[in-house]
């Protein structure tokens, strides 16, 4: 029986060229070799599985060639070559640093470095995990490392840069070793399925390089249990249920119940998940990855950053075209926030299925907002009533033009009913301030415009030129204030409709406490304004009693809710509702000790005496 050889052992490169994707450090190396620039010390960093002791090792077996090629690679021809091969040359030593990390297998190592190699012209020492050393190791190892003898060459390698000592690390030249691409790794895969004789679907390949996470040893030992599972026939089916990996096909089923608003069809999937032994948490950061890879496929410029298969991606691509941006952008937000509580989320599955089905009503919420966008701009959209002339005063019911929409034409001749006169815009009115305790009356009618105001009439003095055109904020002014006017003879009428009906006083207070009770849940700034006395006439005016001006100012906006809400509690549209501020004549003040001395010596003459037979102080 034939021993079988691992993937990874078998088919390790041998030469700068195969090296799988490394080649700004292949290339690195190469040029030093070459150019005869070599350092006295190498530290090779990165992760698992990505050629660092391979680097090191081809690394020495070139150095010590005796007939290196035009390309900068060994011969395997020479003596040093075939002995390296055979794993008996003694001018490369490798030492594990995770089981030889004393002090002493430093020193052992520092006294073979005294003797000069045999034959070749250097000493290679490759130390794997020299991150594992002991502080008291690579202290003895720092001057043999900065001072080698000239034949000697040290390559370290290790996954955990941050744990070597910076002095180490001076010593060095450095090189990081990235992550093997899926591209790279699906190459390399299908080359050794080729040299096998072994059928391999792309998508399986595609599968086990992501399964890899950047690895090319782990896509190996993959590939291998897969040969071992399904024969010389890999599928990409087979690849799933061995790997106990959640399928494309999941997600995509899930996106469509999603974008069809079908929950019942998510749940049942999810719960489908779940039964065959996959993890929630696991199934929701598959969710996110799904969202990226749909948002990916939107612009042709990222479709590049989708590494997966052409099959997949062809149902990337037409998912992604049925997926609106809004969707998937919002999807993410819920799936990372549901990501973000999972842990801490007592019932994970309901936490999951929320997400799940919000996610399901996301069209919808969307469909919504758009309809209710577009009502609203087909409301702006839609032309506003003409204003009606009524004693030549802006009405509060009809919509005020703003200034920047005047024409400056307008200005110097008059319009018709509702515009603003020339004699107008050269003296704006002061608007009037209505205040609440003030007795409403009907305003008095404004004159019409002159009709024929260019014309002299006889035994007057000519019109006056407009000398200066106002500007828009007088315009705003005057505007303001002939709403100003027509709203309080508005209030006026209001008041004086209906016939006179004595208050009610008993409903008054009932009404009022339950004024006082909404006020105190909603704002107690307005109910520790209303909190006060009142006293009703015989004119049905209530009076609110105030204590400063500052109270005065925050009634007034108040004023016309609460009367309205009087008028309908009571059933009487004649009362009416004022304030009037009281100053407080007696002021409270704190009394001294002295004061209180006093106060006492009045009550009781004996404390006096008392005082002066011990001298006692009356400031305590």
């Amino acid at each position: 029986m034939e021993n079988f050889v691992v993937s990874a052992r078998k088919y390790r490169p041998s030469t700068f060229d195969s090296v799988v994707g490394q080649h700004h450090i292949t290339n690195t190396l190469k040029n030093a070799i070459s150019s005869h620039h070599l350092a006295q010390a190498f530290l090779f960093c990165g992760p698992r599985g990505v050629g660092k002791t391979t680097c090191a090792r081809i690394l020495a077996k070139t150095i010590n060639c005796q007939n290196i090629t035009p390309e900068t690679e060994a011969c395997n021809e020479c003596e040093s070559c075939r002995s390296f091969n055979s794993n008996s040359s003694f001018n490369i030593h490798e030492l594990d640093a995770a089981s030889n990390n004393s002090v002493e297998d430093i020193r052992n190592l520092v006294e073979q470095v005294r003797y000069a190699p045999q034959t070749g012209k250097y000493k290679i020492y490759i130390i794997d995990e020299v991150h594992m050393l002991s502080n008291q190791a690579f202290n003895a190892f720092l001057k043999t490392l900065e001072e080698p003898p000239s034949y000697a060459i040290f390559i370290l390698a290790t996954t955990e840069r941050h744990k070597i000592i910076p002095t180490i690390l001076s010593r060095c030249q450095i090189f990081d070793f990235n992550r093997i691409r899926i591209d790279d790794m699906v190459r390399h895969l299908e080359s050794i399925a080729q040299k096998e004789s072994i059928q391999a679907e792309p998508d399986a390949l595609h599968l086990i390089s992501q399964k890899a996470d950047g690895a090319l040893r782990d896509a190996l030992s993959i590939f291998d249990q897969m040969v071992t599972f399904s024969g010389s026939n890999v599928t990409y089916k087979a690849t799933v249920e061995n790997l106990h990996i959640l399928d494309y096909d999941y997600y995509f089923r899930l996106t469509d119940d999603l974008l069809n608003q079908k929950l019942s069809g998510a749940l049942l999937l999810f719960d489908e998940i779940l039964k065959n032994g996959f993890d929630a948490h696991n199934f929701l950061v598959g969710i996110g990855e799904h969202f990226r890879s749909l948002l990916v496929c939107k612009d042709q410029a990222t479709i590049q950053l989708l590494e997966v298969s052409d099959n997949i991606k062809a149902r990337y691509a037409e998912q992604s075209a049925k997926s609106s941006v809004s969707f998937l952008l919002s999807g993410l937000n819920l799936v990372s926030t549901c990501d973000m509580h999972y842990k801490s989320s007592k019932n994970q599955r309901l936490h999951v299925e929320l997400c799940l089905m919000k996610m399901a009503h996301l069209n919808a919420a969307f469909s919504f907002a758009q309809e209710g966008a577009e009502s609203k701009k087909a409301k702006v959209a839609a032309p506003a009533p003409a204003p009606t002339a009524s004693t030549g005063a802006i009405t509060a019911a009809a919509p005020v033009q703003p200034a920047a929409a005047i024409p400056s034409a307008g200005l110097q001749q008059p319009g018709p009913a509702g515009s603003i006169p020339s004699e107008a815009l050269q003296q704006p009115p002061k608007p009037q301030v209505v205040t609440p305790d003030a007795h409403l009356a009907p305003p008095k009618p404004v004159a019409p415009p002159a009709t024929e105001p260019d014309r002299a009439r006889p035994g007057m003095p000519p019109p006056k030129k407009l000398s200066k055109i106002p500007s828009l904020k007088d315009i705003q002014q005057q505007a303001q204030a002939t709403i100003t006017i027509t709203t309080a003879a508005e209030e006026a009428e209001e008041v004086n409709y209906g016939a006179f009906v004595a208050v009610d006083q008993a409903k008054l207070k009932t009404a009022w406490h339950a004024i006082l009770r909404r006020k105190k849940e909603e704002n107690m700034m307005e109910y520790t304004l209303l909190n006060r006395q009142y006293h009703v006439n015989e004119q049905n005016e209530v009076t609110l009693h105030l204590d400063n001006h500052v109270m005065m100012d925050q009634f007034s906006a108040l004023r016309p809710a609460i009367l309205a809400e009087l008028r309908q509690q009571l059933g009487n549209r004649s009362i009416n509702l004022v304030a009037e501020v009281v100053e407080v004549q007696d002021e409270k003040r704190l009394y001294t000790s002295q004061d209180k001395f006093n106060y006492m010596a009045e009550k009781y003459p004996v404390i006096v005496d008392i005082k002066q037979r011990f001298g006692l102080d009356t400031d305590f």
